[in-house]
């Protein structure tokens, strides 16, 4: 397939290997998974989406995490690089910016 800006959501079940329902699923349960809607109110993903949902398929049927270890996994993964000072110490402004972060990612959660 031809590399594109979006994908439809079958387009992206063809390249994942998942059904449609698994995708619209993991939607629900991943916060960073949030494709866009067009203009006809299809799911539309891009690139990074796909990249997302491949690592997440990894994580579920490779390693064989749950849904919740997978999605602290992500979660790690994602968190801010926290760089430290000469002696070695994380400034207190990223660890307050890291902080804050973490925190706004388990509220969207839950308000999904």
């Amino acid at each position: 397939m031809q590399e594109k800006l979006f994908y439809k959501i079958g387009e992206v079940s063809a390249l994942t290997g998942l059904e449609s329902y698994v995708l619209r699923f993991w939607e629900t349960e991943f916060p960073r998974l949030h494709p866009k809607k067009s203009k006809g109110n299809q799911r539309v993903y891009t690139k990074k989406e796909i990249d997302l949902i491949l690592r997440i398929k990894g994580l579920l049927y490779r390693e064989g995490l749950t849904i919740s270890g997978a999605r602290r996994r992500l979660a790690r993964s994602s968190q801010v690089e926290v760089r430290t000072t000469p002696n070695g110490k994380i400034g207190k402004v990223n660890r307050t910016i890291h902080t804050v972060k973490r925190e706004l990612e388990e509220l969207l959660h839950i308000l999904r």
